[in-house]
């Protein structure tokens, strides 16, 4: 496979070059000194300020009770005055962080130092553009930045009710009014949000035409369901039938008074957007289009690959994986067309569709519980140290699914009370032939983001609050490669086929994403190559090219971060010798928790020394 230069990889102002790191056992044996205390008490404080500023993520990981009661109450501030105390804050606490004498520091927490450090840097330079959603400190959506701040699968009313629903416990009516009080909120974030969509419109950012469509459609069909079918409504409804009051009349008023008002404000915006809305898909045609875009690929990345270096990095990618596919193809008979074709053919087979109905997707989702049962059999083979892996698999809300991935993870609680909630987007079961279940369900629960989240919750807490998307979608990959080493395609190979397609699908991204926003290729032209290339169908990767539209850079991060940890696997490989056990290596790469690519180096370096001494 091809391979970055590490000199390519992202130097935050010198912050990162010259750690040296502890494997993560030496953590707690590390004795503290003073320094060490000192930058340990400035991470608790920064930690807790990201909790109060992005108070989402304290429902998330199961933090909003006893000291931090309050922010249970709270949403993250959308308006204008909000992003702008955000960026002054985070650049602030940047400076603070640069200020620290990392020389005087035990490995263990230099590393989370560097670590804190990095993402302030890629924050701080986000915010610089003036426009767009900079989410690179908030652990719910650090995956995604975005140079619009509504879009089909962006904002508020994407957002907020499914947090709702899925990350707001509810155990007493004091629970039950904090979700009120989050009610109230949310119209004053959808408000917050139009100011910000009236001010980025004055500088001509606009998101395309087709995104537009979308996202409006998307809405106005949630706006006109009775409100007391709203996610938001009927979640509180159904869990506090038993309290004695009547929370589904209180919360169906707010949504009737505020909500509503502001979904309607916010639709009329976006139309107002959509009347000067052209065509052009890519960031290239906003102000400053080709830095925001540099950045953009720096932050999902965390390197400093060009466009045009990530553009050919892909092809080369395909190349590789559609010579394996070949193999396997002309095993199962299918001699004829282009790798692309022949999965297209194979993806229209139905033997291997489930019915487009209730039934089928039921179908579906029996299936993935049988493949994560099956993985938690294996995985004792691939890793030293086990988590319990907590998660239920779950239908995407069907109000948001027209814009949502194919699938996605979302992270469980620190104490384990909550489980991780993995996604599978269900709008049309044609897209998920049975071969192409088993890796998403390796990617998005066990090995991949559930799995790898519980590791990091063992970190300190400010660890547990920020990732990075090279590192978090490059372990989700490489959890599709340890699968498949566990075994679990023998005697499947349209299975194995089903993987492969996978990780070309991944390639192919890093062809589509920099075509869209640095060559100028229009939706258009990507949809059909995309679909071409790689046997996808057009629904699929129709809604793909519509997030990279929205989340440039993004889906670049999936493949630099899974053949960087194959380089360096390798490179542990060959300095260990007869040493190397693949369960220690897995072991050092996911217990770094989310750190760039370059921090990533630095441990495994770590673990080498520490091992070749053993």
């Amino acid at each position: 496979m091809a391979q970055f230069d590490r000199r390519q990889f992202l130097e935050a102002a010198g912050t990162l070059a010259a750690l040296q790191f502890l494997p993560a056992t030496a953590r707690a044996a590390a004795p503290q000194t003073a320094p060490d205390a000192a930058a340990e008490r400035l991470l608790s404080g920064i930690a807790e300020a990201l909790l109060a500023e992005y108070p989402e993520n304290a429902g998330a990981l199961g933090l909003d009770k006893d000291a931090r009661r309050a922010l249970k109450s709270r949403l993250t501030d959308r308006s204008p005055d909000g992003m702008r105390s955000l960026a002054a804050i985070a650049t602030k606490r940047l400076a603070q962080l640069r200020a620290v004498d990392t020389g005087q520091l035990s490995p263990a927490v230099r590393n989370d130092v560097a670590v804190v450090t990095a993402a302030h840097e890629l924050a701080v330079e986000g915010f610089g553009f003036g426009f767009g959603d900079v989410v690179t400190l908030s652990q719910q959506w650090s995956y995604r930045n975005a140079p619009y701040v509504v879009a089909q699968n962006t904002g508020a009313f994407v957002e907020v009710p499914d947090f709702l629903d899925s990350n707001h416990a509810i155990a007493d009516a004091a629970d039950a009014d904090a979700y009120l009080a989050r009610l109230e909120a949310y119209a004053h974030a959808l408000d917050g949000e139009t100011a910000r969509l009236k001010h980025d419109g004055a500088k001509g950012v606009i998101a395309p035409a087709f995104l537009l469509d979308k996202t409006i459609a998307q809405m106005k069909a949630s706006r006109a369901q009775p409100v007391a079918e709203w996610t938001l409504v009927a979640s509180l409804a159904r869990r506090t039938k038993d309290f004695g009051k009547d929370y589904a009349s209180r919360a169906a008023r707010l949504a009737t008074d505020k909500v509503a008002p502001a979904l309607d404000r916010q639709i009329a915006e976006l139309e107002r957007h959509r009347a000067r809305a052209t065509a052009d898909a890519g960031v290239w045609k906003l102000p400053e289009g080709e830095s925001y875009y540099g950045w953009a690929l720096r932050a999902a990345t965390t390197s400093r690959l060009s466009p045009d270096e990530v553009h050919r990095l892909g092809q080369a990618q395909l190349a590789e994986l559609h010579a394996q596919m070949e193999v396997l193809l002309r095993a199962e008979g299918l001699t004829r067309g282009t790798v692309g074709e022949r999965m297209t053919a194979l993806g229209k087979d139905p033997r291997y569709l489930y019915p487009n109905t209730d039934a089928g997707r039921a179908q579906i989702l029996d299936y993935i519980n049988g493949r994560v049962a099956d993985i938690r059999e294996r995985l004792p083979r691939a890793f030293a140290t086990l988590v319990p892996g907590r998660l239920i698999v779950k239908r995407v809300p069907p109000e948001i699914e027209a814009g949502a991935p194919g699938g996605y993870a979302a992270a469980g609680t620190i104490d384990g009370s909550v489980p991780g909630n993995y996604y599978i987007n269900l709008r049309d079961t044609s897209i998920w032939p049975r071969y192409a279940l088993p890796t998403l369900t390796y990617h998005e629960g066990i090995p991949g983001h559930i799995w790898q989240g519980e590791y990091s919750y063992k970190l300190p807490l400010v660890r547990s609050l920020l990732a990075f998307n090279a590192y978090s979608e490059g372990w989700a990959l490489y959890a599709e490669q340890i699968a498949d080493e566990l075994g679990v395609y023998e005697g499947d190979p349209l299975g194995r086929l089903g993987y492969l397609q996978s990780m070309a699908f991944r390639a192919c991204r890093l062809v589509v994403d920099t075509g869209l926003h640095a060559k100028r290729w229009t939706r258009d032209h990507a949809i059909q190559w995309f679909a071409s290339t790689n046997g996808s169908t057009v629904e699929e990767v129709s809604s793909e090219v519509d997030r990279y539209c929205a989340w440039p850079g993004q889906a670049c991060g999936y493949k630099a971060g899974h053949i960087e940890i194959n380089r360096l696997r390798e490179k542990a490989k060959g300095a260990l010798g007869a040493r190397y056990d693949v369960k220690r290596f897995n072991d050092a790469v996911v217990k770094a928790g989310g750190v760039p690519l370059t921090v990533l180096e630095q441990v495994i370096e770590a673990h080498i020394s520490a091992f070749s001494k053993a």
